[in-house]
């Protein structure tokens, strides 16, 4: 072994060694005679109980020419060891943050839909005798805050309150689909409707920026399409020139209530009103064209007994089920159940429903779920305006609201006196909005 080697094999084996005693060297006694000691010459120690051989001495040169300082060993090992703890604990409190961070964010987007017949209360408090703060309808939804005890703390809408689990369910990605609407608002000028998911097919339509379509479907096989209901027709727009959005039905307040309920009743009353006057001026017409002798009780039993008559058939009466999934196909269902009655409260198309009811169970026969509420309704879908209404577009009023059929005319579930009825102009009442499912 030549010079150049045995040193270059001595300095790998020092370096080893001064690694090894230094921890010692730091945390070692005084060495006698050596007061305020800042540094030891560790070749004196070494040389002292090793072979003066040439190896030992090619060490102990080495070692000479490299002293350790204690004190500054013992420093930097305690500044790295600080250095280390502070960046230790950083990393700790960066990813408790970051867990913090991701664990609310995670609950901020669990959702709970209603799955109940009609509605469930939302409560000051997680018990049941606490005060009712509002109403979240069927399939309507709500932002978890926290559980409690078999309770959730929501927000839906205007209402912040509490919801016994057992009425709500966790939503899955599959059920938000369900029970909301997609919408795709377009961004661009004039936005090209296709008839296939393909820059090169037919154009059906082009559609003004701002306006919201429905989505139908958002198949992963139309990559960067998806399939909207322009009118009666389909086709494909790009989702490079729209935003895609979910819309839902959230909880009532118990202000909204009241005050939709009073809309309702001021409303049915002025109905009322009116369809009183048309009979009385109806009557009096009659009366005036006929005798007053006992053949003009006749009418009025012929009318009893054609009443009489219409109810029982309306009972017997043969209904088609829904076909198609369109605003026609809605039409022309809710058409088939003119004649029947009107009940407050009520959401049966054969015994008997009111306004929202009627609108609610046409939809629900076409697997659309929607608010048993006339305010609630006026934000489903997505709006047009009445130069662009379409039949099975909902037409809201203050506290009512009907399905448009064409021609200007609205099918819906009048009043108690008249049943669900035809009425026309759709104007016959100052129009809200006019909001679109399909």
């Amino acid at each position: 072994m030549n010079y150049k080697s045995l040193r270059k094999a001595t300095c790998c084996f020092a370096s080893a060694l001064t690694l090894a005693v230094s921890p010692m060297i730091a945390s070692a006694s005084p060495i006698a005679g050596a007061s305020d000691l800042t540094s030891v010459n560790v070749t004196s120690e070494l040389t002292a109980s090793s072979p003066t051989s040439g190896i030992s001495l090619l060490l102990s040169q080495y070692l000479a020419e490299n002293t350790i300082s204690v004190n500054n060993v013992a420093k930097q090992s305690t500044a790295a060891t600080t250095v280390t703890a502070v960046e230790s604990r950083a990393l700790v409190q960066q990813e408790e943050a970051t867990d913090t961070k991701e664990i609310k964010e995670k609950k901020e987007k669990v959702m709970i839909v209603a799955q109940v017949e009609g509605y469930v209360n939302v409560r000051a408090k997680a018990n049941e005798d606490s005060e009712v703060l509002g109403k979240l309808y069927d399939d309507s939804v709500g932002t978890v805050i926290k559980e409690k005890d078999g309770w959730y703390k929501i927000k839906s809408g205007s209402v912040t309150g509490y919801v016994k689990a057992d009425y709500v369910t966790v939503a899955s990605k599959k059920l938000l689909r369900k029970v909301g609407t997609r919408i795709a608002t377009v961004d661009t000028t004039s936005l090209r409707v296709r008839a296939k998911a393909s820059e090169d097919a037919k154009v059906l339509d082009l559609v003004a920026e701002g306006k919201k379509l429905t989505v139908l479907s958002e198949d992963k096989k139309d990559e960067g399409w998806v399939k909207v209901s322009i009118g009666d027709a389909k086709g494909y727009v790009s989702v490079d020139y729209v935003t895609l959005s979910t819309q839902y039905t959230y909880a009532e307040s118990k202000e909204e209530e009241a005050a939709r309920l009073a809309e309702e009743e001021a409303d049915r009353q002025a109905e009322e009103a009116a369809r009183a006057a048309e009979e009385a001026v109806a009557n009096n017409a009659s009366n005036n064209s006929s005798n007053n002798s006992s053949n003009a009780s006749k009418p009025s039993k012929s009318n009893n007994s054609s009443s009489s008559s219409s109810s029982s058939s309306n009972n017997d009466r043969q209904y088609s089920a829904p076909s198609g999934a369109n605003g026609q196909a809605v039409a022309n269902y809710a058409c088939q159940f003119v004649g029947n009655p009107y009940v407050y409260g009520g959401s049966s198309l054969t015994n008997g429903a009111d306004c929202s009811g009627f609108v609610m169970a046409v939809y629900a026969a076409f697997g659309v779920s929607l608010p048993h509420s006339s305010s609630a309704q006026r934000s489903v879908g997505y709006g047009v305006s009445i130069d662009e209404i379409q039949p099975g577009d909902i037409v809201c009023y203050s506290g009512h609201v009907g399905i448009y059929v064409g021609n200007n005319t609205i099918v819906h579930a009048s009043s108690p006196s008249t049943g669900i009825k035809y009425t026309s102009p759709i104007t016959y009442r100052t129009v809200l909005a006019v909001r679109r499912i399909f």
